[in-house]
């Protein structure tokens, strides 16, 4: 399958502007989010932040599960609601991120993590036989991937592991989840059981969160 346009798009997009914030400090603290900023009306964060990353890792794993993932997504539901769910995680992963640290206005975050894990559940939920390989060895069912994912998220929500926005994740999962069922609601039909198997799992995650080990 040729990668389609819009995913090319994308990752140049993040690429160009990620590998910018890494050599001017001044563009990377000026977009990347930041609680207090957003506060006081500076919105534009709550995009921006997505486009930049903390090191050329983070980026590359980012772009690489994008890459994964984005055509199958495309296939289902076409380019202009793609880029609709792309952008719908990427904010309600931000503005789940706010709503968690609301009360710590130096609180600040980066990476496309949300947008991708937005599209990582909108594409099992469209193509629940998706396979991946871990390492590019170990080949795992798409939604085993995804919980752990979203598992070691809220882990590193508790821990906070790095400068990378774990709490986006959580959001973007939900975001991803909701945006497809809403833009494509077939799913329903043809996918109920996974569609239930990834609300369980976004719900039990959550509500057991303060249980995980810290």
């Amino acid at each position: 399958m040729q990668t389609d346009i819009v995913t090319i798009l994308i990752i140049a997009a993040t690429a160009i502007f990620s590998f910018k914030g890494f050599k001017d400090r001044y563009l990377f603290d000026r977009y990347k989010f930041q609680v207090n900023a957003i506060k006081n009306g500076d919105k534009i964060r709550m995009l921006s932040s997505g486009f930049l990353h903390a090191d050329e890792m983070h980026l590359i794993f980012n772009m690489l599960t994008l890459y994964f993932f984005a055509d199958h997504v495309i296939f289902f539901v076409g380019r202009i609601n793609f880029i609709l769910l792309y952008i719908g995680s990427l904010l309600i992963g931000n503005v789940v991120s706010l709503f968690f640290h609301k009360n710590e206005p130096f609180y600040s975050a980066i990476g496309a993590s949300g947008a991708v894990m937005g599209i990582l559940y909108s594409a099992i939920l469209l193509d629940p036989s998706i396979r991946i390989y871990l390492f590019f060895a170990i080949r795992i069912p798409g939604f085993v991937f995804a919980i752990g994912y979203l598992l070691y998220s809220v882990y590193g929500m508790k821990n906070r592991v790095g400068n990378i926005g774990h709490s986006a994740h959580l959001g973007g999962a939900i975001g991803g989840y909701v945006l497809t069922i809403l833009l494509h609601p077939k799913v329903l039909q043809t996918n109920l059981n996974m569609v239930l198997v990834l609300a369980v799992s976004i719900i039990l995650i959550y509500v057991f969160r303060d249980k995980l080990n810290p």
